[in-house]
């Protein structure tokens, strides 16, 4: 039989043709007036939007960690795909970018059809949610690298903005207010220590409560990471800065935005954690210190905003349904982030 051999050594050809043509259905849902050429081709292909000035592209490739090891233990496999988008969309968010197209890389071995077309279903939920074509990908099988049923996942977005328009932080000075967007968990990242202290440590299943709440562990864990597009994109020259709260926290990500001689001070009493935080640092006995250093604790993205924008920010985020709070500001001095 044709492809026997290779199937035997842990490659599926008959499965991966299957999945090739599901997959090709849901990108093509997908496809924009900027789509260029056919669904399959070797490379992906957009128009930049028609009437730019000076067009500069903004692109960034990240992935999701090891939330995957929970979307696996569930078998829940399409959230993943839409927080992949999410977080990519709010990287090149930080610059003023309008996403034009994503690609997505799923590797692993022996994945079924309904594993891989549920991971891309989400991804595509994700592009169409933010008019961005997914302009191609790969689904790599690479038995020997990955246990049977597992995967990883990244992806490489593509956004557009006009060059005098994007946003590098240089704009930020001292007086500015610092406003807070609410994360709606973990998003993307801390899911190494998160696993290790509700699944190890506190030995709850994926089905118990988190502490304090009547939200089961495993959809606390695969909480979809929002994004925050619609929220800022109507008051993007309102804004001075914005910093996306991923791996780091918030200090090691608000620092990426601030110009030499301002400090930003986040007030510590202005939010309390959301009770997964409180229950993974309880339940764990971790610091303060490290919690801020792992976890976003309840912030997404955090808007550098000059005083007399605040008011409008705010309300730009809430008919989003986005919450939001003043958690600091910036003021002169070094070059860092401080909590008070």
């Amino acid at each position: 039989m044709s492809g026997a051999r290779y199937a035997a050594a842990g490659v599926d050809l008959v499965q991966a043709d299957e999945a090739k043509a599901r997959i090709g259905t849901v990108v093509e849902s997908t496809r924009t007036s900027l789509s260029v050429g056919a669904v399959g081709a070797f490379g992906g292909m957009v128009r930049l939007p028609a009437g730019m000035r000076s067009p500069v592209l903004v692109m960034s490739t990240d992935g999701v960690g090891t939330k995957v090891l929970v979307a696996q233990q569930a078998g829940r496999h399409d959230t993943v795909g839409e927080d992949l988008v999410n977080h990519s969309v709010n990287d090149i968010l930080v610059h003023g970018a309008q996403p034009i197209a994503f690609m997505d890389y799923i590797a692993g071995h022996r994945l079924p059809v309904t594993m891989i077309a549920g991971v891309v279903d989400g991804i595509a939920r994700g592009c169409r949610a933010h008019g961005m074509a997914l302009a191609g990908g790969e689904t790599a099988q690479m038995p020997g690298l990955y246990a049977a049923e597992t995967f990883d996942l990244a992806g490489t977005i593509i956004g557009v903005v006009e060059e005098d328009r994007a946003m590098h932080g240089a704009a930020i000075a001292p007086g500015d207010v610092l406003l807070a967007l609410a994360s709606t968990g973990l998003h993307t990242n801390g899911y190494t220590l998160a696993r290790q202290v509700l699944l190890g440590t506190m030995g709850l299943g994926l089905d118990a409560p988190v502490p304090g709440t009547d939200t089961s562990v495993v959809d606390a864990l695969l909480a979809v990471h929002r994004s925050y597009d619609t929220a800022l994109r109507p008051v993007m020259d309102r804004l001075h800065g914005l910093a996306h709260i991923t791996g780091g926290g918030i200090a090691g990500n608000l620092v990426r935005v601030l110009p030499d001689g301002c400090e930003a001070v986040i007030d510590a009493s202005t939010w309390d954690w959301p009770p997964l935080f409180t229950a993974i640092a309880r339940g764990g006995e971790v610091s303060v210190a490290e919690m801020r250093e792992v976890f976003n604790l309840g912030v997404g993205m955090i808007a550098a905003v000059p005083p007399d924008a605040v008011t409008v920010v705010e309300a730009a985020a809430a008919a989003a349904g986005v919450p939001t709070w003043i958690c600091g500001e910036v003021r002169a001095g070094g070059h860092g982030v401080h909590f008070t």
